[in-house]
């Protein structure tokens, strides 16, 4: 009989999969990061306990493109500034791909709030554009000119606060306890240039960063880098005081209480 391919993967084939993820190179992506203080009391809103604001509201938006080879990746991520039992990092409220694959990891995984969307990344001379579109709304665009080489700063580790959960089947909650995720990265950067421009923030209903304004923009940059990263589960949390903050994740918050139509399988 030829091979089933549903059918269960061999001991050998798990152990090879999981050797060469651990091996994979530098991947090196380019892209744009601004950074801006808001509104402190937006920026409270939208953290989940236990997470808690930090001494300055900032907002971080990423805009890049990974060079994977043969598999180019756009990649997105809105965050704010929050911290954790003596942690400082960001809490991203949404985070664009442009690839199914980049999603199942990061949302499955890490528990990431990972969505399709478009991002687009362009340089034209001095002049360079970086946007974060979903459902035919470009709802961040960060726009300027290159106006000058910055120093390139030591390698770093960057934390970002993720929960990981599983709605309930019978749509009153959680399956399971979530749990609180801190991600890890240490980043690299060859090159790194600053941005004079602005950030512009559109109405979104799916995506409705614009509750989160520049007040104060901190700066823009243009940079080549490259992560890695590791997560760990540092503790569970009430899923009762998660609940009022589930919507986040989706689009539609609804769509987590619809059950199978009727027939279906």
């Amino acid at each position: 009989m030829a091979r089933v391919r549903y059918g269960a993967r061999t001991e050998a084939e798990i152990g090879a999969a999981r050797t060469a993820s651990s091996r994979l190179p530098d991947i090196w992506s380019t892209g744009v990061v601004a950074v801006w203080e808001s509104d402190p009391d937006a920026v409270a809103a939208v953290l989940p306990p236990p997470l808690k604001p930090t001494g300055r509201p900032l907002v971080r938006v990423n805009i890049s493109k990974v060079d994977l080879p043969g598999y180019p990746l756009g990649a997105g991520s809105f965050a704010v500034a929050a911290a954790h039992d003596g942690v400082e990092g960001w809490y991203p409220l949404v985070m664009p791909m442009t690839h199914e694959r980049a999603l199942i990891g990061g949302r499955e995984v890490f528990g990431e709030p990972k969505k399709l969307g478009e991002v687009t990344v362009e340089r034209d001379g001095l002049v360079v554009r970086a946007a974060l579109a979903r459902h035919g709304i470009e709802f961040v665009e960060v726009r300027g000119a290159v106006s000058g080489a910055l120093p390139l700063p030591e390698p770093a580790q960057k934390t970002d606060f993720y929960f990981k959960f599983l709605p309930a089947v019978d749509g009153s909650g959680f399956d399971a306890g979530p749990v609180l995720v801190h991600c890890v990265r240490n980043e690299k950067v060859r090159k790194l240039e600053r941005i004079t421009g602005d950030v512009v923030l559109r109405e979104s209903m799916y995506d409705p960063v614009a509750d989160l304004p520049v007040r104060e923009l901190v700066g823009i940059t243009l940079g080549e880098k490259t992560t890695d990263q590791k997560g760990r589960v540092v503790e569970r949390v009430s899923g009762q005081a998660l609940l009022p903050y589930i919507h986040q994740r989706y689009d539609d918050p609804q769509q987590i209480l619809d059950g199978p139509p009727e027939g279906s399988t």
